[in-house]
């Protein structure tokens, strides 16, 4: 194994450059407000599939495992915060760092994954209705949702290999390194094109194919109201599935692939990476967004799912703003009688005459 020299990045945090500013100040900012936003919508969404919906659907059991997958990121991103607030001091070890970058990597494919076996879902329903119900009943629907955890575990287990803590020459930081800013692309580029290829491009051209099958499908229908409102869904579908791919998933691997590019044509000229590694930090912000709009993704395709997410949000907005009213009208109470403290014995004289 390839010993990889500290990456510059992360060593060289002089003031005068934007990709400190963004690593140190910009990131664990964006990430803490994807924490407080995220952390609670996909916990409310966790509890609406456990306990408000009785009946689950294909679609039901793989938006479960996409808030999951959600969740676990979420629980994990105190770690990424700590570190960068820290100056990128990593004092939790190998082992942790190692964890951390292995659960980014694997998050970001499992989320891609289960919004493409959503979009495969609604072609199987529309063009093979029959033999969807034979190829993808409940039980392999809860088998296809393992294995895809498992083939997103084992995609991402060369990030270990290429996982280090360093000590940065000079100082005494000591960093977690992340495979896509290491100096030599030797082993980092090769695998980040074969995720490219395997964990983006695949996904991208099904969703595609299952659209573009599915509504020459319904148009061959003749019966209109069933066709209109099919198609009404499918094309809520994919428009949902289409606007995560372009807007996340397509920039992260641009970005991704172009850094490690930049370092295997210029391995000698750290400063032609900077405007690819800047471009890579500020995508990693934008991507952790996803965790916030996937349970908006949820309610969007998911009629059910909206009802009881929606009434269940409204319970407790409505049930927070009766507690404080309750407290407000208690308080003004409580500051009347203390006004009039004579009234109450001059009511009993009263009553006693």
């Amino acid at each position: 194994m390839t010993i990889q020299p500290p990456e510059e990045d992360f060593c060289e945090l002089g003031t005068h450059q934007s990709l400190p500013v963004v690593l140190l100040y910009v990131m664990p900012s964006f990430f803490l407000v994807v924490l407080i936003l995220g952390l609670p919508l996909n916990l409310l969404s966790l509890w609406v599939f456990s306990h408000r919906l009785r009946r689950w659907t294909r679609s039901t059991v793989l938006l479960f495992n996409l808030t999951l997958a959600d969740t676990s990121w979420l629980l994990a991103l105190p770690f990424l915060i700590y570190f960068h607030l820290d100056q990128l001091y990593w004092s939790l070890g190998l082992p942790m760092c190692t964890a951390v970058r292995m659960l980014y990597h694997n998050y970001f494919y499992l989320s891609i994954f289960f919004v493409t076996c959503i979009g495969v879902d609604r072609y199987l329903a529309i063009v093979h209705p029959l033999r969807s119900l034979v190829l993808l009943g409940r039980r392999k629907t809860y088998l296809l949702c393992v294995a895809i955890w498992m083939a997103a575990l084992v995609l991402s287990i060369p990030v270990a290999s290429m996982t280090f803590i360093h000590t940065c020459p000079g100082s005494n930081r000591t960093i977690c390194t992340l495979y896509i800013l290491l100096s030599d692309p030797q082993e980092s580029l090769p695998y980040s094109i074969f995720c490219s290829i395997a964990g983006f491009l695949f996904p991208l051209l099904s969703i595609c194919y299952c659209g573009l099958r599915s509504v020459r499908e319904l148009r061959r229908r003749p019966c209109l109201t069933d066709r209109h409102n099919k198609q009404r869904r499918l094309r809520r579908v994919l428009c949902a599935a289409l606007v995560l791919f372009v807007l996340f998933y397509l920039p992260y691997h641009v970005s991704r692939n172009a850094a490690i590019v930049m370092r295997a044509v210029y391995p000698d000229n750290p400063a032609s990476w900077r405007p690819l590694d800047l471009a890579f930090a500020l995508e990693m912000c934008f991507c952790s967004l996803i965790t916030c709009v996937n349970p908006m993704f949820s309610c969007f395709i998911g009629g059910q799912f909206r009802k009881e997410f929606h009434g269940t949000f409204a319970a407790m907005v409505s049930q927070c703003l009766g507690m404080q009213v309750s407290s407000d009208i208690s308080k003004r109470t409580r500051m009347t009688m203390r006004k009039s403290g004579g009234g109450r014995s001059s009511l009993c004289a009263c009553c006693s005459k």
